[in-house]
């Protein structure tokens, strides 16, 4: 598995990347937002972690235009900016985790193998999978051990959506975006109102989770 940690501190950056290389890693820095795009783009990586206070081009204009150019590379913002604005901004435009700094070390690896742990799905598949959750994509059916719901349109839509990204949090924002294709209004709760309907039909083994102040994630 191949990182790329884009960090300007070259302490922080080293650091980090004994750590992962520690974790059988094979790892490659970047010390700002050019060099790390060029880099993200060229090379095959598993996973970039992103630093956002960077020269020249910042760390979120990194990440645009990185996830415009390259959506399926997954993408793990590591800040000193912990205000929630910053985060939801992140995830908004694609990032698929958020650590602050400090943070304890064995956190960040811990927190990048569940990003590794995704596997794509085939397009030819038939149902997608989390934990006890199997989505049926041709029936729009879904099941939970005995449990079988049949969704609405966008119930379907929304697991579907959260399925495709399983493990990572989605903002309310990014989910209203994309699956309604409404921009965000923060006035609206049309995305708490439909997972909490998917919640009954699904019963409590559901795994649709909750991450308080960024949005819902489909456990793996």
């Amino acid at each position: 598995m191949r990182i790329l940690i884009v960090e300007d501190e070259a302490r922080i950056r080293a650091f980090l990347a004994r750590a992962f290389q520690a974790e059988g890693f094979t790892v490659d820095g970047a010390g700002d937002g050019e060099h790390g795009l060029a880099r993200a783009l060229s090379g095959n990586y598993d996973l970039v972690i992103l630093d956002l206070l960077l020269p020249g081009r910042d760390g979120l204009e990194t990440l645009r235009e990185l996830h415009l150019q390259h959506p399926d590379l997954p993408v793990l913002i590591l800040s000193a900016r912990s205000d929630l604005s910053t985060k939801l901004r992140g995830f908004e435009l694609g990032a698929v985790d958020y650590l602050a700094k400090p943070f304890a070390l064995d956190e960040l690896p811990a927190r990048a193998r569940v990003q590794l742990r995704r596997a794509p799905v085939s397009e030819d598949s038939t149902v997608m999978c989390a934990g006890r959750l199997v989505l049926d994509l041709a029936g729009r059916q879904a099941r939970v051990g005995d449990r079988i719901a049949d969704l609405s349109d966008r119930e379907f839509r929304l697991l579907h959506f959260l399925l495709r990204h399983v493990g990572e949090v989605i903002s309310r924002e990014r989910l209203l975006s994309e699956v309604w294709g409404y921009d965000f209004d923060p006035r609206s709760n049309v995305v708490d109102v439909c997972v909490r309907r998917l919640r009954r039909r699904l019963g409590p083994d559901a795994p649709i989770e909750t991450v308080r102040n960024a949005g819902y994630r489909a456990a793996a």
